[in-house]
């Protein structure tokens, strides 16, 4: 690598925009929604989310995610969004890229020409604040139960710093909560594999 890859590489990674989140098991969501209401927090009606998760031919459950390229093809109120991640300092900090797309089909059988494979199906109703540079999601998974996400959109900075932040955001909410660091397909993955 010559010294002006290393320096288009540097400048890359430095400009990439990531999508950072911290996820939590709700353990009361009454008090949940009350903490959020005393912070400004206003929750947005509930819209259902149908996602089909994609990973690539190759990869499968138990190996790392790091640095592999994931696909989801999302539906909530008639469209269609494609997204890909990638995880870079873990499962919750990736950085993103979405588009809507027209025909569900036809980037299902896109994406798999393009070599990934349908994983895990993930249905769930989502309800949405914000409080400051936050986004928080309130979701009841299918076949999970509710958690809370708390996510933020930083630029250069990929990981831990951030969801550290976000951490101790959620602490001081004062309710149940229970850190996970899985994603919601490994979740369901795991628990079909128990049943």
């Amino acid at each position: 690598m010559t010294g002006i890859d290393t320096l288009q590489t540097i400048s890359t990674t430095e400009l990439s925009t990531y999508e950072v989140e911290v996820k939590y098991r709700i353990g009361d969501l009454s008090a949940l929604e009350g903490a959020l209401r005393m912070r400004g927090g206003v929750l947005s009606a509930p819209i259902v989310q149908d996602d089909q998760a994609y990973a690539r031919v190759g990869w499968a459950y138990g190996q790392s995610k790091i640095g592999v390229p994931f696909a989801r093809l999302r539906t909530e109120r008639g469209r269609h969004l494609l997204t890909v991640k990638t995880p870079v300092a873990n499962e919750q900090s990736c950085v993103e890229h979405e588009t809507e797309v027209a025909d569900r089909e036809q980037m299902h059988a896109a994406i798999q020409q393009l070599g990934f494979y349908p994983t895990v199906r993930i249905r769930k109703t989502r309800r949405t604040a914000t409080i400051g540079p936050m986004s928080l999601c309130l979701d009841e998974v299918d076949g999970l139960g509710a958690f809370l996400e708390i996510e933020r959109i930083a630029v250069g900075d990929h990981g831990e710093r951030v969801q550290a932040e976000l951490d101790r955001f959620a602490v001081t909410l004062g309710v149940p909560l229970q850190r996970t660091m899985d994603t919601y397909d490994s979740l369901i993955r795991a628990r079909m594999a128990m049943t």
